[in-house]
């Protein structure tokens, strides 16, 4: 799955053992300090040197049961040059995985990314992802930086993610009040407009005995064009590299000189694999994307850098701008990584040893014993969950994918949509989908009891999670053309952002060329018939997009505006009435793009 960088508010309804679990180690040097690993033995004074493990993650996204289908896979790099895929995930065997890892480190901290909620399968998503929050805590999270997707349902909602007591709409979901998360929720760079001061704190130390290592988080300053304007109402979101390097000062002024900037803005690898070595052939090489500036640009005094974002998989060294080599690290997603890292504490400056520091990704594999306390925590929530997760919504023949640069799953709902669009005005003429907004596919094989090929109303939610409404708006030709020409330029120039398109909208992306001319304009057809500049065209979207998110603001400009019913009460209607048991519904061919590599 790409990187998910999404949206707007949600739904509220009323160890180291296997060679899977292994990656391969990027280190910084070959050797550590000749006093490193003192203090095991609690015995005598301690040396100069102190091993801390960092254990991380990021984007969960609450998925707290083991995601299924290819958002449920890791791919591993074999010695051979081969590779294979692996089932991953689920907090109950990411709980046993990072307790195992703990065992023999009695100094560790676990620390994440961001988007630890929001976008959640409904087993989270339904109760405003409290169930993630109360595994977080199981989980011993000691610290988290936000993420774009913790502003979701804004900025009060979040608070109370941080704090806790019941929402102020759907109130309690059980007899016990919510009592919120019990490690701090980091936002540095996010601030209140009125008072421009921080939302959340902007930094937290970890501290046992006589160590200490200060923690920065802050979320992507892109935050506002890829989520609802609702959910950051009254925020402003400052530059990441700017806030780091202010507060990293702030801790040094503190005597903390050990720092980690949790940063939810990320990178893309040279490889899916999780494994593959990402400073071969030089340091940094093997990432692109965003994080390589910020990592370039953040103060020497951060020792390390744990991203997200982007979901993707790396362990890389990238140049501080003093020209040594630092540690940037992404765990895909959906817990299925954790990365384990190894920094080396100089008692006598108080710093980390930058030589030592070493650190891989571990895959969360299937084939540890399940954590008996998370098995129940999930129990107790799929009760509350089950009358409206287990009702059957359509029927599949095969796997539904949301993979690919047009994806079947994406061009199902584009179907779905342009549907219910021709509902409210048979004038319709297609559909557009942000390709963020596919959060899952659909599989095939029974999930639970429901049988195989049956659509469940959970798996639909976990598709499309959001509660956007289904728009329509009226385009000349001309914008139309320009819409899918901002797919490839603007802000969406670096990392294209493909709408999924309803049947009859067909167009060449010319990836050989550059900007806005890789979307092919003369290869542009609805129906068969090449767009007239001049003519209308009544277009249906998601209400996110139809604000302008996602770097399309001529979406924004659209007239006779017509706001329809749920999106994912459109893609319930179109399944249900275009699937049977005895006549299952196929994918989507995803034909519709023709693109030129």
């Amino acid at each position: 799955m790409t990187a998910a960088p999404r949206r707007t508010r949600r739904r509220t309804y009323a160890f180291l053992g296997t060679a899977a679990a292994l990656a391969t180690a990027a280190a910084l040097a070959a050797a550590l300090p000749a006093q490193a690993h003192a203090d095991q033995s609690g015995h005598g004074r301690p040396s100069r040197y102190q091993d801390v493990q960092l254990l991380s993650f990021n984007d969960l996204h609450g998925n707290l049961e083991p995601p299924s289908g290819s958002s449920g896979r890791v791919t591993e790099l074999q010695p051979d040059g081969t590779t294979k895929t692996i089932d991953a995930g689920g907090v109950e065997y990411l709980a046993t995985h990072l307790r195992q890892a703990r065992e023999g480190h009695p100094y560790s901290v676990t620390a994440a990314g961001g988007d630890m909620v929001g976008a959640s399968p409904l087993l989270s998503g339904l109760f405003h992802d409290e169930p993630t929050i109360e595994a977080l805590n199981k989980l011993k999270l000691d610290v988290t930086s936000v993420g774009n997707h913790e502003f979701d349902e804004g900025a009060k909602e979040l608070g109370r993610l941080q704090n806790g007591g019941c929402h102020p709409t759907d109130g309690c979901y059980t007899d016990k009040r919510f009592k919120g998360a019990n490690f701090p929720y980091l936002a540095a760079n996010v601030l209140n407009e009125k008072s421009g001061k921080p939302i959340l704190k902007p930094y937290w130390v970890w501290k046992k005995k006589d160590v200490k290592i200060g923690f920065i988080g802050v979320t992507l300053e892109g935050t506002p064009g890829i989520v609802s304007a609702d959910g950051v109402k009254g925020l402003t979101f400052k530059d990441e590299v700017e806030t780091i390097n202010k507060y990293a000062k702030v801790l040094q002024r503190q005597g903390v000189q050990s720092i980690v900037a949790l940063i939810h803005e990320g990178g893309f690898p040279a490889s899916g694999a999780y494994n593959y070595d990402c400073d071969s052939p030089g340091a940094g090489n093997g990432i692109s994307g965003p994080i390589t500036d910020i990592a370039k640009n953040v103060t020497p005094a951060v020792d390390a850098l744990v991203t997200g974002h982007t979901h993707a998989a790396y362990v890389c060294t990238i140049p501080d701008p003093s020209g040594r080599p630092r540690m940037v690290t992404s765990a895909a997603s959906f817990g299925r990584l954790y990365t384990d890292t190894t920094l080396t504490y100089d008692r006598y400056t108080g710093d980390i040893a930058r030589t030592a520091v070493k650190s891989a990704n571990r895959v969360v594999t299937r084939d540890v014993p399940k954590a008996a306390d998370m098995t129940d925590l999930i129990s107790r929530w799929n009760t509350l969950a089950a009358p409206i997760g287990n009702r059957a919504i359509g029927y599949i023949s095969a796997d539904v994918n949301n993979t690919g640069t047009e994806s079947p799953m994406g061009d199902l709902i584009a179907d779905a949509q342009l549907a219910h669009g021709r509902e409210l005005d048979p004038k319709t003429s297609l559909a557009l989908m942000n390709p963020g907004g596919v959060r899952a596919g659909l599989t095939y094989a029974a999930k639970g009891a429901e049988g195989d090929g049956v659509v469940t109303y959970a798996e639909g939610f976990t598709v499309q999670p959001f509660a956007n409404t289904v728009n329509l708006q009226d385009f000349t030709g001309a914008q139309l053309i320009q819409v899918l020409k901002e797919q490839v330029s603007g802000v969406n120039a670096a990392a294209p952002k493909i709408l999924q398109p309803s049947a009859g909208l067909t167009y060449t992306l010319d990836l050989t060329k550059s900007g806005a001319d890789r979307v092919v304009t003369d290869s542009i057809r609805l129906n068969g018939a090449p767009v007239d500049p001049t003519a209308t065209y009544r277009v249906a979207t998601n209400s996110f997009l139809a604000g302008g998110g996602d770097g399309f603001p001529t979406l924004g400009q659209g007239t006779n505006d017509l706001v329809g019913s749920d999106d994912l009460g459109a893609l319930e209607k179109y399944l249900t009435a275009n699937s049977s048991a005895a006549s299952p519904l196929a994918p989507p061919v995803a034909n519709r793009i023709t693109v030129v590599q």
